[in-house]
């Protein structure tokens, strides 16, 4: 029995770095400690215990995890929002009680300076929820980096699963209405609104307005592939916006509000020119951009489903057949 405690022990000031702080943020399963003032996202249903470490950022016991010695191959994805976070081929056996990997996927994991002023924090980029904390240094790997993760905060999909959602990203003036919209449509899994294609990093919504940081309102949308596809979401989008525009929609001007086909892929660029191409073919003189996919930056709570909350249609975005 001393010699388990010795290795738990153990396990968790290798965790931290140093003794745990005087908190107790090594929280069993039966801990109950969450926010009731959940986000109104679309986000995964979260049972107590992942609501105390994903939203209430506490730490799983170590050596208790489901992911700790998991050895399939596939990717970690995030439990609260579905984002992807970690290769199985970036995972590696560190000894410290956590799933740990040496690398996380571009763009999909965020770092802040942990409250406790000594460690660094990760966090979902997509939906902040908390992962875990990142530590450098310790030579383990060649990229001389480690990820430590709580189980509670991933799921893990096989590579054939990966297939089942997939991602596109459309600015059409005001997001609000962009996302009434695609809500509706048959194969979207959700939306979210937020920001695309600027050059400040977590863009407000008021910085964002100002029309200095080069950022689009712009509309995430999850999808089933199965069910529908990015031609058909395509099509979509520029019939319930004004592609003739520019850098407007109706009385929203400025140019945050201009419109964009953001690809993921050369497959995604080519559906999209070669709908611009059949519209310029109609007669309208289209005025959307096709631009490459980066950075999404996720839109305030209170702008989120703004449509279905307030019960209202949308005032300058109507659906209009053009294909």
């Amino acid at each position: 029995m001393l010699l388990v405690v010795a290795v738990a022990v153990a396990a968790a000031i290798w965790y931290v770095g140093i003794s745990p702080p005087a908190e107790d943020r090594f929280l069993s399963s039966g801990v109950e400690k969450m926010k009731n003032d959940e986000t109104d996202k679309n986000f995964n249903e979260l049972t107590p215990e992942e609501k105390a470490i994903i939203v209430d950022k506490g730490t799983e016991l170590s050596f208790t995890g489901k992911y700790d010695k998991h050895k399939e191959t596939g990717t970690y994805i995030c439990k609260r929002c579905d984002a992807k976070l970690f290769e199985s081929s970036d995972k590696y056996q560190s000894g410290c009680g956590w799933p740990s990997f040496d690398d996380a996927i571009e763009g999909t994991v965020k770092r802040l300076p942990d409250p406790d002023g000594r460690r660094t924090e990760i966090l979902c980029a997509n939906c902040d929820g908390h992962l875990g904390h990142v530590f450098t240094g310790e030579e383990h790997t060649p990229k001389n980096t480690r990820y430590c993760v709580n189980s509670l905060s991933l799921n893990f999909i096989k590579p054939q699963q990966t297939e089942n959602k997939q991602k596109a990203y459309f600015a059409g003036g005001c997001f609000w209405g962009v996302e009434h919209f695609f809500q509706k449509a048959d194969g979207v899994i959700s939306t979210q609104v937020g920001y695309m294609g600027g050059h400040k990093a977590d863009p407000t919504y008021e910085e964002v307005c100002t029309g200095k940081t080069g950022h689009a309102e712009t509309m995430e949308v999850i999808y089933n592939p199965a069910k529908t596809d990015f031609e058909t979401l395509t099509k979509l989008f520029f019939e319930i916006h004004d592609p003739e525009q520019v850098n407007r929609q109706g009385p929203d001007v400025g140019t945050q509000y201009r419109s964009v086909v953001f690809y993921a892929d050369n497959s995604e660029k080519e559906i999209a020119a070669k709908l611009i191409e059949t519209l310029k073919q109609k007669g309208y003189k289209v005025a959307t951009k096709i631009a490459k996919a980066d950075k999404f930056y996720p839109a305030e709570d209170n702008h989120q489903q703004y449509y279905e909350k307030k019960k209202t249609l949308p005032y300058c975005h109507a659906y209009k057949k053009r294909f």
